[in-house]
């Protein structure tokens, strides 16, 4: 089988700890797309926090992918024009805030440039900021502001045992109707029903033409199980969470040591 498109999830699989992408790996990038491959960093960051590294990869010039929101959201970064996207009914707003109120945690929300924090941001809220080179607003009013933009998705941070304890109270009380995720123990995913990252995925392939026997998908995370199964070939990084080492059909090298780069050697080479 000839693989023809890599899926590469960002944070802990395409970047190192430094959250950069190394140069040989950006080469490797540049050279299979060159050769009419397609690459797609699929990410659960903003669309905001991914263009830079598209950038970086020039997947507007060779007609690849941004699948950001964990999904809710695919972008053809030659033409600029959405393939899908998902937003969150308007009418959750105000019963998820009132929910994590009562909690010590953040709520989150992604206008263009900025993240909109509900409460009072706290070091996860801050790293999400880094990691997307996006300013926090804190507002009083966040239902209503947020209600001024379309939302793919919003974000309830803080301590992993704190997110435990709202992720059972908002699975209870939305079932069926949201999908509820940790993609990390301080990060909790509010997302539209059935919104995955596997799912978006084959949205992308059936407009492409492609076939998920066609795809690799590489991760890390939790969020990135369900692309990892569908794939025709599921990669866990070395440093992934052992769901995901439990899940993948081969297992690379970390991200701190070239491990996407490996898998382009081994199954991407012409």
């Amino acid at each position: 089988m000839k693989y023809q498109i890599l899926v590469l999830d960002l944070d802990g699989t395409l970047t190192n700890s430094n959250k950069q992408i190394t140069e040989p790996t950006r080469a490797a990038l540049l050279e299979i797309q060159e050769q009419g491959k397609k690459v797609v960093l699929a990410s659960g960051r903003p669309t905001q926090g991914v263009v830079p590294l598209a950038e970086s990869l020039r997947l507007s010039a060779y007609g690849s992918y941004i699948l950001s929101f964990n999904g809710a959201r695919i972008i053809d970064c030659r033409s600029g024009a959405l393939i899908y996207n998902k937003t969150l009914p308007l009418e959750i707003t105000a019963p998820l805030y009132d929910i994590c109120r009562n909690y010590t945690v953040d709520m989150v929300s992604y206008d263009t440039a900025e993240l909109i924090s509900a409460f009072t941001p706290n070091r996860y809220t801050e790293s999400e900021s880094r990691i997307n080179h996006m300013p926090i607003r804190r507002t009083e009013n966040f239902c209503e502001y947020v209600s001024g933009y379309p939302n793919n998705k919003f974000l309830v941070t803080g301590e992993p045992d704190e997110i435990a304890r709202v992720q059972k109270e908002l699975t209870n009380k939305f079932r069926g109707l949201l999908n509820i995720y940790c993609s990390e123990p301080y990060f909790l995913e509010i997302m539209p029903q059935k919104i995955d990252k596997a799912f978006s995925l084959q949205r992308l392939l059936n407009s492409i033409g492609l076939t998920s026997d066609e795809m690799i998908c590489c991760g890390d995370g939790y969020n990135d199980v369900t692309m990892i199964e569908s794939a025709g070939l599921g990669v866990a990084m070395q440093n992934a969470q052992p769901l995901v080492l439990e899940k993948a059909d081969f297992i690379t090298k970390s991200n701190d040591e070239d491990g996407v780069l490996h898998v382009i050697n081994e199954f991407m080479r012409d």
